[in-house]
């Protein structure tokens, strides 16, 4: 990214007026299907009130973008504290508003600091839907915040922005598999066929899969068979306004072995 950019857009950062809207979080877990506990939850953007992501993600402009990034950041760490969530939490982030990954990430670590919740157990991963418009500059900031400790993961692997050709350049702790090639995967032989090709690729990286999107209980099953540990979906449980999923409340069909389910330990 050009210096003369960088030095733009931290202004912006720098000197823009403070966010006009209010926004929260709803938390929506990730499961660890062999450990049969939650691994992370994931935070989603909701307004004040619990109002769809949209009412928020409409606002954000060019021209906020950057504030807004930084403020989802701080909130989701405050919020994920306040609750005491044992897990770890998934923060999704704007790669194209981000001009220095070591400057832009003070204010998260900031954050962590102040809330006592451990950076070792947040994860940034690419925002759902966010076309990467350079996959060498977002490998650089992932590596900046590997670096640092936090876990890093790719979202909607498999839907075209952030593939094959960023793995060449970076190995993320996880990639989620978009959820196009979830829907239905037990009746769809060329979709499990193209999954277990992702999971073998990963191994061979050393990269956990998460299958997000998840149904019904033949979804999961199939995606156990085909090697996944780590799950996400309506099965297990919606998003939870300012709120936490425990173990106890998942579907009973996982406090025991789901037939099939094997591979490295997830997470680690």
């Amino acid at each position: 990214m050009p210096s003369a950019q960088k030095r733009t857009q931290c202004a912006l950062c720098r000197d823009a007026e403070p966010l006009s809207f209010a926004f929260s979080y709803a938390f929506q877990p990730i499961v660890n299907m062999r450990t049969r506990q939650v691994f992370a939850h994931e935070a989603l953007v909701r307004g004040p009130a619990g109002e769809p992501a949209n009412s928020v993600l409409s606002r954000v402009t060019a021209d906020n973008c950057y504030v807004f990034d930084q403020a989802c950041r701080a909130k989701a760490i405050e919020i994920a504290a306040r609750l005491k969530m044992p897990s770890h939490l998934s923060i999704n982030f704007l790669p194209n508003a981000i001009y220095r990954p070591e400057l832009c990430i003070r204010s998260t670590l900031e954050a962590a600091r102040r809330h006592d919740f451990p950076v070792e157990r947040i994860i940034f991963e690419t925002v759902e839907g966010e076309q990467i418009n350079d996959g060498k500059w977002l490998a650089e900031i992932l590596t900046e915040y590997k670096r640092i400790g936090f876990k890093t993961a790719i979202d909607d692997f498999g839907a075209g922005f952030a593939g094959l050709n960023l793995l060449a350049d970076f190995q993320p702790d996880m990639v989620k598999l978009d959820m196009g090639l979830i829907r239905g995967i037990d009746q769809s032989a060329s979709r499990r066929a193209i999954v277990a090709g992702v999971v073998s690729m990963c191994a061979a990286l050393a990269i956990d899969v998460i299958a997000e999107g998840i149904e019904t209980a033949d979804e999961a099953r199939c995606l156990s068979d085909l090697g996944i540990e780590l799950m996400q979906g309506y099965w297990f449980a919606r998003p939870r306004f300012e709120g936490v999923v425990t173990e106890d409340e998942l579907p009973g069909a996982i406090a025991a072995p789901i037939a099939g389910s094997h591979g490295r330990p997830a997470g680690s």
